[in-house]
């Protein structure tokens, strides 16, 4: 009867994990702020528990999902030397 019981917690576990959105950070991109900053426009975008992503787009955020990789932008091609074309 224990093992049925934990066996039906572990799923419970498994599938509310699975349903749960994914969290992102938000931050700009260029420009400096502050934490009091965020703050403000966090709560101002903030409605019942939930961030209108539109709104925090709006005043310049971005959101970014921890541990995400994110591809370095390369350079547009240059011409080189003796008319050779580089990347860099």
């Amino acid at each position: 009867m224990h093992r049925l019981i934990a066996l039906i917690a572990v799923g419970v576990a498994l599938l509310s994990a699975a349903c749960a959105s994914e969290e992102k950070e938000w931050m700009k991109i260029d420009a400096q702020y502050t934490t009091a900053e965020f703050r403000r426009d966090y709560a101002a975008c903030s409605r019942g528990g939930k961030v209108d992503e539109e709104c925090m787009r709006s005043k310049g955020w971005v959101g970014v999902i921890p541990g995400a990789s994110v591809a370095k932008p390369t350079a547009p091609n240059v011409p080189g030397p003796a008319g050779t074309i580089t990347n860099r």
